[in-house]
């Protein structure tokens, strides 16, 4: 009984380790939108049998990152218009309810680690015109942290669960890579938004923060291909792995 609880832990371990993999090279663009994925190849690359790398990619269905098709196979899921607009529309409602609650209830560490944080990222993404394609995923993660600092002194589990759950910060780290957004927002101007002044001016800040660039990731992601053309995309060649320990969402 022991053995087989021991397999199935190991089983769940290798499913989690594949997952997070696979997502990491979607994240970095290793696997960019409309990309093929191969269960044999990725089997073969992570050094796994299918079960792990299966459960790895039903996962990331169910996350909305890849896409299945009956005699097309699995794909690096390319979003539509509404799609992108429709995420946007749900991390401004999250996080501008927590940027609301972080003015209600952060206290004065919490304010001054926020604008420090809010520094780095705009010094960090000054970077990125010139920045290979390891050190954008690094900016992204550090950005990701940024935010989910707002909703973590929202004092609002829930909330935060929420942003975490519906991987609303890691849609928007993905649609800027497959975008090659490099024009951003200050985040400094975030910070002090929600630092300085009240419960509309950082509602209102939040939300210009959002919705800047949105019009350049609409136009620069283009429409999904048709099914039947998903096996005829060129693979990448293969990169070397790395397991990030990034949360989701951090």
């Amino acid at each position: 009984m022991r053995g087989k609880r021991d397999r199935l832990q190991s089983s769940d371990s290798l499913g989690e380790r594949a997952y997070q993999q696979i997502r990491d090279r979607i994240l970095r663009g290793e696997f960019p939108l409309g990309a093929a994925l191969s269960r044999r190849e990725l089997a073969q690359e992570l050094g796994m049998s299918f079960v792990p790398v299966s459960e790895a990619l039903q996962h990331l269905e169910r996350d909305g990152l890849v896409e299945s098709a009956p005699r097309a196979g699995t794909r690096v899921r390319v979003p539509t218009p509404d799609d992108i607009r429709e995420r946007y529309i749900l991390r401004e409602a999250l996080e501008c309810q927590a940027a609301r609650l972080f003015v209600e209830l952060a206290g004065d560490d919490e304010k001054a680690e926020l604008l420090a944080m809010g520094r780095r990222v705009d010094q960090l993404y000054s970077f990125l015109p010139e920045a290979d394609r390891e050190f954008v995923f690094s900016v992204h993660a550090y950005h990701m942290a940024f935010h989910m600092r707002i909703a973590e002194a929202s004092r609002c589990k829930l909330l935060r669960d929420a942003i975490e759950r519906h991987q609303v910060l890691i849609f928007n780290c993905l649609f800027d890579t497959a975008a090659h957004q490099r024009s951003f927002p200050s985040h400094s101007e975030l910070a002090e938004a929600l630092t300085g002044g009240g419960v509309m001016e950082a509602d209102a800040g939040m939300r210009r923060h959002i919705r800047f660039g949105l019009d350049r990731v609409l136009a620069g992601i283009r429409a999904p291909a048709a099914p039947n053309s998903w096996r005829r995309r060129k693979r990448l060649p293969k990169p070397e792995l790395q397991l990030v320990g990034a949360r989701d969402g951090g």
